[in-house]
């Protein structure tokens, strides 16, 4: 086997790294070490300020990344380009958007153990996509735990089998530097500076037989020849140990764990060196994606919409090569450019591998495949994020009401996990995202890029109401004034129908007491009152028949007969006890098992009815919980839901039924209807 090792090989194509995890992880800090590791940066952060990265406004008030932040370097002779990806759940459809076309992710994390279970679905989206990744353990300088005890934690939130690379050199009780398994070589970290090599300590070498051994195990479980070399006692050779950790990352059976301090630029070098020597070339991304390579392809990531460049559109070339004045759907690029934090720049080509911005390509969206000479249209494997929260807006100015709309139509266009649109019923318009944090950062980027202040309330809830008991009716819509009058005489039979009947109208007038052409007219007058019922909202669930009437054969009209039928429904209907119907959504909540118990008590809390719960498929150690609750105790329930499982639940919901909702709540409902 180790004679079949092959030396390395510069690659051609610029390698894609995402960084990704929680909020507060390091990931910008990391990005900064390594620009600074590799020369990109002439200086680095010595207070854990940022000095690449976060340049927006809404980023700088809020002190944390809120969009994607692009970065290409080389390190010994190769080209990179690394995407900082923000931490928030709120913001993940970001990290979603550029997932499927890195090469590998580093999924960065502190060394709280306590904190891991928020590491569950960002580790399984990685799994599902086959996108090779490490961890790496940031702050271990500021460790007090175990980092063996952080990898059975990591152990606990996914499926693939967690690989330790290195064990920690400890000097009174402090992470001094680390032994890294597979090269059998120990260092120190060193501020600012690549780690210095020094021998094994004494007192560590128990504990780093048996970490590689274990390490070599789970590698074995892969590799034949490394179990008949691990049955007989057999050293493996180093090239062959790091052959193997090359192989099965990239092949996605193993996750290697690193280790180190972004802050301090320590254990960086080290990660470097794991990228060069084993993260795969752009034919694994090919292959994964079933991108054919004889023509030039190319995925858009991201869509920007800024004041001097106009809409960008960022993608990665992912077969051929494109240029400045090729055409996309009949549309050629304005320009084409390369990204570099807050910096662009413009370039004639790119090659594949590369990640570039093409300018003004109206018709291309976020997520779409581009081809050179053909129509983009969506990739298959882009996915958008389920909208949880929901806003309803209005411009602070009246006059800004158009220009809110078309604003909003290009923040959405920059993040595909918002959706805008105009509710007919409320006349309101929604805005949907993934909670609070995701809203407000819309409203502020609507405000700083666009002008546009925008106020946000509770949206309306589709309240109904129907009847309970039947009446019948006699109307007479009388009118004159000089000239021709209006007359209309109905008899209706007014009932309740079967729940989710809607709305039924019949007749059964006999001898020409109403002509047959005014009848369509008395139903138009009923729909048109059962639009607000006496509660103040649509009617449902109602059957209307007219069974008798008259007519003047002059002064009867349409008109004079909508007005019969609607004055019947207005004086009837408050007496058929009218009740107040509330709309119930069957919601699916995902979380961990262990927080079942609370997310139950969530949903009583909030009126919900708990249908079952079962095992999340695909996801061990997870609940899938349904119930009935409430639309109008949705509102923020993923906040809750989030706050009380360390970010890592969320939900669906769809409609499913009408509910009567009666007592105190049904009268502040119908109080604040009367008040608008």
């Amino acid at each position: 086997m180790p004679g079949n090792v092959q030396p390395k090989r510069p690659r051609q194509s610029t390698r894609v790294i995402a960084l990704v995890g929680p909020q507060s992880s390091g990931k910008t800090q990391l990005l900064e070490s390594i620009l600074f590791q590799t020369g990109a940066l002439d200086r680095r952060s010595a207070n854990g300020s940022h000095i690449f990265g976060d340049f927006s406004d809404e980023a700088k008030a809020r002190q944390m990344g809120t969009e994607l932040n692009i970065a290409t370097t080389q390190f010994m002779g190769e080209n990179y380009t690394f995407i900082d990806c923000p931490g928030s759940i709120e913001l993940s459809q970001e990290s979603l958007s550029i997932l499927p076309i890195c090469d590998a992710a580093i999924v960065v994390t502190e060394t709280d153990t306590s904190k891991i279970v928020s590491l569950a679905p960002l580790l399984k989206t990685l799994e599902d996509l086959g996108v090779p990744h490490y961890i790496f353990a940031n702050k271990v300088d500021l460790a007090g735990g175990s980092i063996a005890g952080l990898a059975d934690a990591l152990r606990s939130v996914t499926q693939k089998p967690i690989v330790l690379r290195q064990i920690p050199i400890r000097t009174n009780d402090e992470i001094t530097g680390y032994a890294d398994l597979a090269h059998g070589r120990a260092y120190v970290y060193q501020d600012g500076e690549p780690s210095k090599q020094i021998d094994i300590p004494d007192d560590l070498s128990d504990r780093f037989g048996t970490a590689q051994y274990e390490m070599l195990e789970t590698l074995a479980d892969f590799d034949d020849h490394l179990m008949e070399e691990l049955l007989e006692d057999t050293q493996p050779p180093r090239e062959e140990i790091c052959q193997d950790l090359a192989k099965e990352l990239q092949e996605g059976l193993i996750i290697p764990v690193l280790m180190g301090s972004a802050l301090k630029v320590s254990g960086v070098h080290r990660l470097l060196k794991a990228l060069r020597h084993e993260t795969p070339d752009l034919e694994n991304v090919q292959l994964r994606l079933g991108v054919e390579t004889d023509q030039s392809t190319a995925q858009v990531l991201k869509t920007f919409n800024q004041q001097h460049l106009g809409k960008l559109s960022l993608a990665r070339i992912l077969a051929g090569t494109f240029s400045d004045n090729d055409k996309i759907g009949g549309e050629a690029p304005s320009g084409l450019f390369t990204l570099h934090g807050d910096k662009s720049n413009k370039t004639s080509s790119a090659q594949a591998g590369d990640v570039v911005a093409f300018a003004k390509l109206d018709k291309v969206q976020t997520g779409h495949r581009l081809n050179a000479g053909g129509d983009p249209a969506p990739a298959p494997d882009f996915n958008v994020l389920h909208p949880v929260f929901t806003v309803a807006l209005e411009p602070t100015n009246r006059k800004d009401e158009v220009k809110l709309v078309s604003s909003l139509i290009k923040i959405c266009e920059e993040d595909p996990s918002l959706v805008c649109e105009q509710n007919a019923e409320s006349n309101e318009i929604l805005l949907r995202g993934q909670g609070d944090l995701h809203i407000k950062l819309a409203l502020d980027r609507l405000n700083n890029r666009f002008g546009v202040a925008a106020k946000e309330h509770l949206p309306k809830i589709p309240y109904r109401e129907t009847i309970r008991k039947s009446a019948k009716h006699h109307s007479r819509y009388k009118k004159q004034s000089g000239g021709h009058g209006q007359f209309g005489d109905v008899v209706v039979e007014i009932a309740p129908v079967p729940a989710g009947t809607g709305f039924e109208f019949s007749n059964t007038i006999t001898g020409g007491a109403i002509p047959k052409q005014y009848i369509p007219s008395v139903e138009a007058g009923v729909k048109d009152y059962l639009r607000s019922g006496p509660l103040g909202f649509p009617v449902v669930d109602v059957g209307v028949k007219l069974v008798d009437g008259s007519y003047h054969s002059v002064d009867s009209s349409d008109m004079a007969f909508k007005m019969a039928g609607r004055m019947a429904m207005s004086e009837a209907l408050p007496e058929c006890q009218p009740v107040l119907l509330e709309p119930i959504m069957k919601v699916s909540i995902m979380a961990p098992s262990e927080f079942t118990g609370q997310i139950n008590s969530i949903v009583s809390s909030r009126r919900g009815h708990i249908l079952g719960f079962d095992g999340r498929e695909g996801w061990p150690g997870w609940d899938a919980i349904e119930a009935h609750i409430p639309q109008a105790e949705l509102h923020d329930l993923i906040i809750e839901l989030r706050s009380v499982t360390l970010g890592s639940a969320t939900y669906e919901s769809d409609y499913d039924h009408l509910s009567e909702l009666t007592g105190r709540l049904a009268d502040q409902v119908v109080q604040s209807a009367t008040a608008e």
